[in-house]
């Protein structure tokens, strides 16, 4: 087992390491964290227009009319139908911020860079006509989930480029005295122009080959078959195996695992959401909301459902004090003290059932929706800190809520054998404390006057 641990250690450290420290992925997982709140206040307005209690669409059409669940949906439109645009800005601006350079500029920069790169026409069929039109507009269907890698693409690239170019110097200097926004933005002409100019001759050479466009090329060949891939059981386990090794050894596997895999299942999420709003078959089982709903409940290792076991069957104080105090943050999904108070952290004991049980949900809930018998997620983002029952409701139904409580109730069962042996371990520990302390010399039990 030592060797094992040693041998995984030697592999996995320097991975993490790698990983987490890279620029550019954490500009990406810190890029769409800013796109995050508009992501929630739009699935918010989403899930009022489409709650999963039939009266409610009664209700509120006695209310406030016919029409009233599409001008809800309109706040949703404007942050998932550009969903895109926000990740460009966004992922462009924190690496912006981690290269040292002009952030504002980079996430501008890099919105323009996207524009050039996409065609800028929509096609257009009038009605009781077959002769189809290429009208100038902007595309939505680019803006969205279909766009996402080559924005993606775009932010890292011309980001990069730009910061090259700033810190060549080849920029305008300003004499003194001139306000720093002025300085600024003369020192960004330069770089900007040639960064622009190289995106365009990238954009015209597309333009001539038989794809049309970059965009069309990116997704034909790069974000097609990854998201294909992405979207299968095996790809799922396979990161969530990754993810549970990382937090074993103290790394935060989230962060790590996610930077690589959570853009693609973001793309997925979104195609289900598009479905979602145009009352269309949901088209994809992996999503971000079957991992954040469905694959763990508690954190990582699912371990809220280890947290109510401990607090039912362990005896020892350290096990019990630390579930009671690990309850409500595991409730909303924050089980840092139990990961490291426990700990889970190189405890061989908990290993087992720490990466099993997730397998198990991710399994269960794979095949639960391919036969149907709970909805796909639909896309709608809820805060990672909803409680399970509730986020199962809203994102698959009373289906999904049923078996969020199912597998809670099953992680227990697998947690429960192991959880009674490191019990016992610590009883003992406790025990052989108590015996010391009471063989400890006490100066109440000399007697001086006998010296």
């Amino acid at each position: 087992m030592k060797k094992f641990m040693s041998l995984m250690e030697k592999f996995l450290m320097p991975l993490a390491k790698a990983i987490g420290e890279n620029k550019y992925l954490i500009a990406i997982r810190d890029g769409f964290l800013i796109s995050t709140p508009m992501l929630i206040i739009g699935s918010t307005f989403l899930l009022i227009a489409n709650f999963p209690i039939p009266i409610w669409n009664t209700w509120m059409t006695h209310l406030l009319g016919d029409d009233w669940a599409t001008k809800m949906s309109m706040p949703a439109s404007a942050s998932f139908d550009v969903m895109t645009i926000l990740a460009v800005v966004g992922i462009a601006y924190s690496l912006g911020r981690l290269l040292e350079i002009d952030a504002i500029a980079a996430g501008v920069m890099s919105l323009v860079l996207f524009f050039i790169v996409t065609p800028l026409t929509i096609d257009f069929t009038p009605e009781g006509t077959d002769k189809l039109y290429h009208v100038a507009g902007l595309p939505m269907q680019w803006m969205g989930s279909r766009g996402l890698f080559l924005g993606i693409i775009v932010a890292l690239l011309g980001t990069r480029l730009f910061a090259i170019f700033v810190k060549k110097g080849w920029v305008i200097k300003m004499p003194a005295g001139v306000p720093p926004t002025v300085v600024k933005s003369f020192e960004s002409l330069i770089p900007g122009f040639l960064v622009i100019t190289i995106f365009f001759i990238i954009s015209w050479l597309f333009s001539i080959t038989p794809f049309g466009s970059v965009q069309e090329f990116i997704y034909q060949f790069l974000q097609y078959p990854l998201v294909k891939l992405g979207n299968t059981l095996g790809a799922m386990i396979v990161a969530y195996l990754f993810l549970h090794f990382f937090w074993f050894f103290g790394i935060n596997g989230s962060s790590v695992v996610g930077a690589v895999f959570n853009p693609v299942l973001r793309a997925l999420s979104l195609e289900n959401l598009d479905a979602f709003k145009h009352g269309e078959k949901l088209p994809n089982i992996i999503t971000g909301d079957f991992q954040d709903m469905f694959a763990t409940f508690g954190g990582a290792g699912s371990t809220l459902s280890l947290i109510v076991v401990m607090l039912i069957v362990c005896k020892s104080q350290r096990t019990k004090k630390l579930s009671q105090l690990s309850l409500v943050p595991g409730i909303f999904g924050i089980n840092e003290p139990i990961i490291f108070g426990l700990p889970i952290v190189l405890n061989p004991i908990i290993l087992i059932p720490f990466v099993i049980v997730p397998t198990i949900n991710i399994i269960i809930t794979y095949f639960a929706m391919d036969w149907g018998l709970v909805p796909f997620t639909n896309g709608i983002q809820l805060p990672w800190t909803t409680p399970i029952i509730i986020s199962g409701l809203l994102v698959s139904g009373w289906q999904g809520a049923v078996l969020q409580a199912i597998l809670f109730v099953l992680g227990m069962f697998i947690y429960y054998p192991f959880i009674k042996v490191l019990d016992k371990q610590y009883l003992e520990e406790e025990k052989k404390a108590n015996e010391k302390e009471d063989e400890d010399i006490s100066f109440d039990d000399i007697d001086f006057e006998s010296l």
